[in-house]
């Protein structure tokens, strides 16, 4: 007996049907609308990068959950790996960006939409196969470019009607200060705030307990992190903590400087400087950020400042920031109003009789070019009643009926399906007045 599962796509991954589909393909469109408005040029890259181009930018963590793909052909016995599918579109950014920077324009601002690959542990909005779409600005290190790609997500979000999201920015050099005021040696600190990063995922002790267990911070140091980063007056008592840190400092400014730039364009109430954003990436090097939403765990969107990436990679060093929105945790969010009401045509032509059936393809074809998706009936009954209920099926606003008597008086009759009134006009008009009926609102 052959078992549905069998038929499912791999965990981890989904199908999309034609009406979500759609509603994917709308919200990237608006997406991409409002990248372009502010400058961002759109690139492809290739779906996988060599392997060693990958390794090393995600931190331990994130190198654990790179998709390799295997040697092939004549090497395939040695069991290597030498590619990978991307695991973020940064990464691939910056390659870029050290392949072609002479040929690119400087401030390079670039936006992209496209599938990434993760080897993660599937859970609800969490996914091996995703779409992430980002943007990023290289070769420019003034606060002016995060500013604009903090505001460019914002409106994204806002044009693509998400309700309640709010950006919790920090900054990298927040927190290297602060390890440095707890005493946290170099070596530990890169360690420490991947542990650190879990905090909205893991209880506090168990934060504390792996900083100690795991990261080797001495106890008194790891409780008083993690209760600093949690505590309601946590902003206060980091700006404290940092007093005598020139690096924590130099964060506090960048954050504060973000927020001056963008209080007249995003509300007060979307935007707030959060101590215990962490975000464990190893190439962050300033500022960072995470959207967050009611109703959703973990962020919809994130991003931040990344100077020395495209140097690491053998290119030229060059400043650069960037942010990605989760398509896949936003999207369920969004108000699609009728989830069931994906229309596949707006004019059905039905085929009366095969005599008919040349003429019905040349009429169906002048509807196209009056730019109507239309539809010819292709069953093999052709009672009329069978040929309504198909037409209702796809979701056609209007039906063309085409048969003898038609033909002999040189007209089609035209049927609104919501209302089932029907309109005889000349032959020659048909297209042109369903092109009219078909621009008008239902």
């Amino acid at each position: 007996m052959v078992s549905q599962k069998q038929f499912d796509p791999a965990s981890g991954t989904r199908d999309f049907l034609a009406a979500e589909h759609e509603r994917r393909e709308r919200a990237f469109a608006t997406i991409r609308e409002v990248f372009g408005r502010y400058g961002f040029q759109p690139l492809q890259t290739p779906a996988f990068e060599r392997l060693e181009v990958l390794t090393g930018k995600y931190g331990d963590e994130g190198d654990k959950l790179i998709f390799k793909i295997l040697r092939r052909g004549e090497h395939e016995a040695t069991g290597e790996a030498d590619l990978a599918l991307r695991y973020d579109l940064t990464v691939p950014l910056a390659r870029t960006v050290a392949a072609y920077g002479n040929q690119l324009p400087s401030p390079y601002k670039r936006y992209a939409i496209a599938p990434v690959w993760r080897a993660d542990r599937p859970g609800k909005g969490r996914f091996r196969e995703f779409v992430q779409c980002d943007l990023d600005i290289v070769g420019s290190s003034s606060p002016l470019s995060d500013a604009e790609v903090v505001l460019a997500l914002h409106d994204a979000l806002d044009a693509l009607g998400v309700p309640g999201f709010r950006f919790l920015l920090n900054s990298r050099r927040v927190l290297f200060g602060l390890l440095e005021a707890y005493g946290v040696p170099a070596d530990l600190g890169p360690g420490a705030l991947i542990t650190l990063d879990k905090l909205d995922k893991l209880a506090p002790e168990q934060v504390v307990a792996e900083l100690v267990t795991g990261r080797g911070l001495a106890e008194e140091v790891a409780q008083g992190l993690v209760d600093d980063l949690t505590a309601p007056d946590a902003v206060e008592r980091i700006r404290g903590e940092l007093k005598g840190s020139e690096t924590g400092q130099a964060g506090l400014a960048e954050i504060d400087r973000l927020l001056r730039l963008t209080k007249d364009t995003i509300p007060a109430e979307r935007i707030a400087f959060t101590p215990n954003l962490v975000r464990g990436l190893d190439y962050y090097t300033g500022i960072i950020f995470e959207v967050s939403a009611p109703g959703m765990p973990g962020s919809i969107a994130s991003g931040g400042r990344y100077d020395n990436l495209i140097a690491t990679l053998g290119g030229k060093d060059a400043p650069a920031c960037g942010g990605s929105l989760g398509i896949e945790r936003i999207l369920p969010l969004l108000d699609h109003g009728d989830a069931d009401g994906y229309a596949q045509i707006d004019v059905a032509v039905t085929v009366m009789g095969e005599e008919l059936a040349a003429d019905t393809f040349r009429l169906a074809a002048e509807i196209r070019r009056a730019g109507v998706r239309t539809g010819v009936y292709l069953g093999a009954s052709g009672k009329f009643r069978t040929q309504m209920k198909w037409a209702n099926d796809q979701g056609a606003r209007f039906c063309v009926i085409y048969g003898a008597a038609e033909r002999d008086a040189g007209t089609v009759t035209v049927r609104d399906m919501e209302s089932g009134e029907q309109t005889p006009f000349p032959l020659d008009q048909a297209a042109t007045e369903l092109a009219r009926r078909c621009a008008r609102p239902h």
